[in-house]
Parts: structure tokens; C-alpha cells; sequence
């Protein structure tokens, strides 16, 4: 998975910026299409200390208004699962990122 918001940042840089409460998240967005339902994810998302993690999951929020409560049964459970998740500011993966990058020695960055 790729993470974004991370152009031209330094290792050190990124440690400074979880320090002051940055954090990686992940958003989910539902798709429904009559009888099947889709519950994806974003990409992993860098969120600067003193950014808004809800503000940026607004399109994916968006995403789940427009074509998620379509499918029954599950479209409207899964589009309110990903409304929740998203405003509420992502899931943070930030443990599983560092995790990660501490086994393979960097942080992957979105093309």
C-alpha cells in the first residue's frame, strides 16, 4: 500500500512530525451496486500534527454517500461504518507503518 503526504519529507522529518501528533491513517469508502456491496480502503495517508484527519476523508465520505447505501442489505450498514470511521478522523496505522518501515528500513511514497 502506498502512503501519500509524504513527498520530500526526511526520515527525521517524519519523526519530528509524530512527535508533535502526526499519525498515518486509512479511510474507507462503500460501493454498492444493486445486491453487492464493496467496503474498500484508501491509501495510507500521513496527517501532519495539527492537521484535520476528518478533513481529509471527506472524499472518500463522499464517495460512500453517493454510491454506497445503494446495496441492501449491507450497502447502508457499510456506508455508515465508513462515514463513522472517516469522520472520526481514519483509522490510525500509524503502529503498523513504523512497524513496517523499521523491518524494511523505509517508508514507501505514493507515485
Amino acid at each position: 500500500m502506498k502512503i501519500k503526504n509524504v513527498e520530500g519529507l526526511t526520515t527525521d522529518q517524519i519523526n519530528k512530525e509524530l512527535q508533535n501528533g502526526g499519525k498515518f491513517v486509512l479511510y474507507q469508502y462503500t460501493i454498492s451496486i444493486i445486491v453487492l456491496t464493496f467496503k474498500r480502503s484508501s491509501n495510507i495517508y500521513f496527517i501532519r500534527g495539527g492537521e484535520s484527519a476528518a478533513a481529509k476523508g471527506i472524499p472518500y465520505s463522499l464517495i460512500s454517500l453517493f454510491f454506497g447505501w445503494w446495496g441492501i442489505p449491507w450497502g447502508p450498514i457499510y456506508t455508515i461504518g465508513s462515514l463513522f470511521n472517516n469522520l472520526g478522523g481514519g483509522k490510525d496505522v500509524t503502529a503498523e507503518v513504523l512497524h513496517s518501515a523499521n523491518q524494511s528500513g523505509q517508508v514507501h511514497q505514493a507515485a
